[in-house]
C-alpha cells in the first residue's frame, strides 16, 4: 500500500528536478516554448516566515511550508525578468486550495517587502525618503518580484474543486463581487491533458501525466507505452510517481536509473497471472476444506438423529450460507 506521505515524497523529489520544473512552467506560461531554462533556476527555502504589516507592537510572525519554490531568471527581448515560481503537488483534490495558495503568495510578497525594509535599515539610506517610505520600509522605487504558483494534480480523475476564490463564495451578486479581488489557481491535471497539449511538454512529465490519465484503460495504456519511445528509458523518479498513483507495481531495479516500461509492464502482467494462479489454487484448497466440513457436519447430524431441516439450519449458520445454498448442499449429501 502506498501512503499519502510516500506520494508526497515521490512527487516532491520528482518535481524538484529543474528539467521537469522548467517544463511545467513553460507549458503553463509560454504554451510549451522553452523560455525558462533549467540552468537558470535556483532553489529557495520553502519555509515562508513572514511578519504581516502592522506596528511593532501588533506584528505576529506567520510560517507556512510550501512544496517547492524556485527563483527564475528569464531573458526576453534583451530584458532580464525575474520570477518566483512555486509548485504545490496534489495527491488528492483540495477544495480550499485557492485560499491556501493565495496565502502562500501573499506571504511571499510580505517576505520580499520585509527583506527590502531590512536592507534599507542596514544601509541607513534614509536621506530624502518620505515619512510613508520610512514607516513602511518600502520605498517608492522599490519593486516586487512576481510570484506564480502552479498546482500539479497527479490523480487520474477530473479536478472538481474550486479554481478561484469567487467559486468558493456562496454570494454571486456582481455589484458586491466587483469590490472583491479574485484569486485563481493555475492547474495541470492529467484528465485535462489531450494529445495536442501533451506535445507541448518536453520532459518526461508528459509520459507521467499521460500514463496516469490512461491508467484505467489497459488498451490505451498499452498503445501509449508502445508508441512513445521515451517509455523505453523512463527515469526512476518518474516511475516511482507512476507506481504511487496508479498502483501499477512496475519493478525498478535498484542498480538502474532508467526503466524500460514495455518490459516492466510485461513483467507486471506476468506477475499478475502468477498471482491469479496462486489465488485460484488457494481458493480451490479452501473450497475443498469447506466442502469436507459440510459433509462431516451432515453425517454427524444424521448420525445423532437431527432432522433434515435442523441440519440445513446448522450448516447455514456454521458455513455462512443462505438457507437455499445450505439446503442444496445438505440434499446432495443426505441421500
Amino acid at each position: 500500500m502506498i501512503y499519502l506521505k510516500d506520494k508526497d515524497t515521490y512527487t516532491k523529489k520528482y518535481m524538484s528536478d529543474n528539467n521537469v520544473f522548467a517544463d511545467a512552467f513553460n507549458f503553463l506560461i509560454y504554451d510549451g516554448r522553452e523560455v525558462i531554462k533549467p540552468e537558470n533556476l535556483k532553489t529557495l527555502d520553502t519555509s515562508v516566515l513572514s511578519v504581516p504589516f502592522g506596528d511593532k507592537n501588533t506584528q505576529a510572525p506567520v510560517q507556512k511550508i510550501r512544496d517547492l519554490l524556485k527563483s527564475a531568471e528569464i531573458k526576453e527581448d534583451g530584458e532580464n525578468i525575474y520570477l518566483i515560481l512555486g509548485v504545490e503537488n496534489q495527491s488528492e483534490i483540495h477544495y480550499a486550495i485557492p485560499a491556501r495558495n493565495m496565502l502562500y503568495d501573499s506571504l511571499e510578497y510580505a517576505r520580499q517587502i520585509e527583506s527590502t525594509a531590512k536592507s534599507h535599515r542596514k544601509a541607513k539610506d534614509y536621506r530624502g525618503v518620505s515619512t510613508g517610505e520610512f514607516l513602511s520600509g518600502f520605498y517608492k522605487d522599490d519593486e516586487l518580484i512576481p510570484v506564480i504558483t502552479l498546482v500539479v494534480y497527479f490523480g487520474a480523475d477530473e479536478w472538481t474543486a474550486p479554481r478561484s476564490i469567487f467559486e468558493m463564495f456562496k454570494i454571486k451578486n456582481k455589484e458586491i463581487l466587483s469590490f472583491v479581488n479574485d484569486y485563481r489557481i493555475n492547474l495541470i491535471a492529467p484528465y485535462e491533458l489531450d494529445d495536442e497539449k501533451a506535445e507541448k511538454l518536453h520532459s518526461n512529465l508528459k509520459e507521467v501525466l499521460l500514463y496516469i490519465k490512461n491508467s484505467n484503460d489497459k488498451k490505451k495504456l498499452r498503445n501509449l507505452v508502445q508508441n512513445d519511445k521515451k517509455f523505453s528509458r523512463l527515469e526512476r523518479d518518474a516511475v516511482n510517481v507512476i507506481n504511487a498513483f496508479t498502483n501499477s507495481k512496475l519493478k525498478i531495479n535498484k542498480n538502474q536509473e532508467v526503466v524500460d516500461m514495455c518490459q516492466a509492464i510485461q513483467d507486471m502482467l506476468e506477475d499478475s497471472k502468477n498471482e491469479g494462479r496462486l489465488e485460484g489454487r488457494l481458493e480451490g484448497r479452501l473450497e475443498g476444506k469447506i466442502e469436507g466440513g459440510i459433509i462431516s457436519m451432515v453425517k454427524m447430524c444424521k448420525k445423532f438423529g437431527a432432522s433434515f431441516s435442523d441440519t440445513v439450519k446448522e450448516v447455514s449458520a456454521e458455513f455462512k450460507l443462505t438457507e437455499e445454498e445450505a439446503k442444496a448442499k445438505v440434499k446432495e449429501i443426505w441421500q
